[in-house]
């Protein structure tokens, strides 16, 4: 199968299962506090991929491990807290469509820091994505008065630090595996989270707690299926395709999270979603390549 056809497959499967997650973390904070969400996130996925990859780790050389150290930081270990704490104030679909800024900031990213050619549809893209997440973040400052839309930042933050881990990845990693890059990454995420769920006393709280015990089926699957499984697709997608592309996987997952939260019985706005639709209008924009007709 040819890469063209491989990488949309990646793309829809991820987009599922990403855009699946949101009612999973929504759905998790039932039974347990956002700090204890990200850490047995991180903790459950972190388990399965040492099974899953652990020989895959020999191939990675010091130099190596410092950049899945940084990767990881941005991608593994901070966004599954940031995310949970998010979702304790806004809503999970407009949280998912307010994921969409990264590709945005993939491009910046890589413009300032790893030499990606700077094209002025980028620019006018970047600027129409933005103004298009004041939109969504202002609507829902006005729509909903009791959520505090302050918690944005923690996906805006979660959105940055993907645009990070992608063009790591693309630039320096690119000659690993996705499953080596995917096990290191979390394994570098590991010991930390396990710290601050010691920390909440989730283990000694599990005990006779009904709430909980519902609950951890939740967080499994988004532990094994939104974590795992998915960032193994992710890293694949990348080397697949361009960073960009990758992070336009941003495109479909509000569309999969939003109907969860309908489903659910979510309300957002027409304006909310003008501004969803402004951000990934803008993320088009940046990814639009210029197709050149050969005269014949």
């Amino acid at each position: 199968m040819k890469n063209i056809d491989q990488k949309w497959i990646y793309l829809v499967i991820l987009s599922f299962i990403w855009g699946s997650s949101f009612i999973l973390i929504k759905r998790s904070l039932i039974g347990y506090t956002p700090l204890q969400v990200g850490g047995l996130r991180i903790v459950f996925a972190s388990l399965l991929l040492f099974v899953l990859g652990y020989k895959s780790l020999s191939t990675l050389s010091k130099t190596d491990w410092k950049w899945v150290a940084i990767a990881g930081l941005c991608s593994s270990f901070f966004p599954p807290f940031f995310f949970a704490l998010a979702q304790t104030e806004i809503n999970s679909g407009i949280t998912s469509i307010l994921n969409s800024v990264a590709p945005l900031f993939t491009t910046l990213v890589g413009i300032a820091l790893f030499g990606l050619a700077l094209k002025g549809r980028q620019v006018l893209g970047v600027l129409i994505g933005f103004f298009g997440t004041v939109v969504l973040i202002a609507a829902g400052m006005e729509n909903n008065t009791e959520q505090n839309y302050w918690y944005a930042l923690f996906i805006i933050f979660s959105a940055l630090g993907y645009a990070f881990n992608i063009n790591i990845i693309k630039r320096y990693l690119s000659h690993l595996s996705p499953l080596a890059v995917t096990t290191a990454s979390f394994g570098v995420a590991f010991f930390p989270a396990l710290i601050i769920l010691v920390y909440t006393g989730v283990f000694q709280q599990f005990v006779g707690n009904g709430a909980m015990h519902e609950a951890v089926w939740y967080v499994m699957a988004l532990a094994f299926l939104g974590t795992a499984l998915a960032n193994i697709l992710f890293n694949k997608l990348i080397k697949l395709s361009s960073p960009v592309f990758a992070a336009s996987v941003t495109y479909l997952i509000p569309l999969v999270a939003v109907l969860w939260g309908f489903l659910d019985g979510e309300n957002i706005s027409l304006l909310q979603l003008l501004g969803g639709l402004i951000i990934l209008f803008g993320v088009w924009l940046v990814n639009r390549k210029k197709v050149v007709v050969q005269q014949k």
